[in-house]
């Protein structure tokens, strides 16, 4: 079988990369070890994401944004961190002229709302249930070896199978990961008060919970602890749980009641050495695996498919050969240019502020206070990323055209 382009995993990612691509009318397959079923109607996994405004743009782009109701679109009017129990916060609000920060939409409803525009595009062919063997690329092709004995060649191979993605290996690109030692637990809890569609994040000594506004009274509670202690937090009774998160919110939003399941999810951050080597390109989580802390992983994802995609459509304007050095090492150079700070950054931020010695509580505190200072850029360059407003020339800025 020969296409022109070969996506390996139908996450998010890949989905939305093949829905950009299918616009320049290539021919294209996705491999996904997963059942159709799932694709169609993915489960609830207790992750909510929070969607900035290029994020958003991209979404409506290739159809997805329509597919997902009004009740399931929660917007985010501002946003404040906390240290510990005190009520000095870091705000940041929306100075923008957009009705909201940034969004949060359910992990399930994104890639739900994605696979309905795949479904309907004929020059995308999703072959579910098969993995890939192997795969090799020189300067004339890339090829893969599937589980079922067949094999396909491409001009390009883009692989968004995960963080932890087995392609990336068997391609021989090294990766920074970072494991965290901690897990990050999620559920749905309803409360006595309004959250007035405020984020909140807060830092304590043994963790870090946050509280991101939903539909109603009701939040999506993020609490990372360390992974010794993830099952015990799992395991507490309901009405444990309920004053346990009431009394580290310490009254913000009355009592809380559980109203999910508790998922726990291990906390590791991975970031690849080189995005692409011959013919092969990573996109999403198999390029830059973030830390949830600053909620960009899934939206510099999305930023880094753009840059793909345009990359490939001005191969294609100009008659090259769209998997060629020439062309991938754009997108590698761009897309490292756009998140190799902040993946660093952040992991530094997430040491500094889950570090419970006393040089680090009393640096947690000068840090919100020194970028809560109107002398500092820190407040505007986040709440622009989120909204898209003000950015510098460049790659980000060409996201939203």
């Amino acid at each position: 079988m020969k296409k022109d382009i070969i996506i390996i995993g139908a996450g998010p990612s890949g989905l939305a990369l093949a829905c950009l691509l299918a616009k320049l009318d290539l021919d294209i397959v996705i491999i996904e070890k997963s059942p159709l079923k799932i694709l169609k109607n993915p489960a609830y996994d207790g992750r909510e994401t929070a969607l900035t405004h290029p994020s958003k743009e991209l979404l409506e782009k290739i159809g997805a944004w329509k597919n997902i109701t009004k009740k399931a679109i929660s917007p985010i009017h501002k946003a404040k961190v906390l240290n510990g129990f005190s009520n000095y916060s870091l705000d940041f609000e929306n100075d923008s002229k957009k009705e909201a920060l940034g969004y949060l939409v359910s992990n399930h409803e994104i890639k739900k709302s994605i696979f309905k525009e795949v479904e309907k595009l004929s020059n995308v062919e999703l072959i579910t249930q098969i993995e890939v063997e192997d795969l090799k690329s020189d300067d004339e092709k890339a090829t893969i070896y599937l589980s079922n004995n067949k094999v396909i060649e491409s001009s390009l191979i883009a692989a968004a199978d995960s963080r932890f993605s087995k392609s990336r290996n068997k391609m021989g690109i090294s990766t920074d990961m970072h494991d965290f030692a901690r897990n990050m637990i999620v559920c749905k809890m309803k409360h006595e008060l309004d959250h007035q569609n405020i984020a909140l994040e807060c830092f304590y000594d043994d963790r870090v919970i946050a509280a991101l506004p939903l539909d109603g009274k009701v939040s999506s509670i993020v609490i990372t602890v360390p992974t010794k202690k993830a099952d015990e937090l799992v395991n507490l009774s309901e009405e444990e749980f309920n004053q346990d998160i009431t009394n580290y919110l310490n009254d913000k939003l009355g009592k809380l009641i559980l109203t999910s399941k508790r998922y726990s999810y291990p906390l590791v951050s991975t970031y690849a050495d080189k995005f692409t080597t011959t013919r092969f390109a990573l996109i999403g989580d198999a390029a830059v695996g973030m830390h949830p802390v600053t909620a960009h992983g899934f939206n510099l994802g999305l930023m880094g498919q753009n840059i793909l995609f345009e990359e490939i459509q001005k191969a294609l304007e100009e008659n090259l050969d769209i998997g060629s050095d020439k062309v991938l090492e754009k997108y590698n150079k761009f897309h490292k240019k756009e998140t190799k700070l902040m993946y660093h950054g952040t992991n530094t931020i997430v040491s500094i502020f889950t570090n419970n010695k006393l040089p680090a509580r009393i640096l947690r505190g000068l840090m919100l206070r020194a970028a809560n200072s109107k002398f500092l850029p820190f407040k505007s360059i986040i709440s622009n990323r989120l909204t898209g407003n003000k950015l510098s020339k460049g790659v980000f800025s060409s996201f939203l055209r």
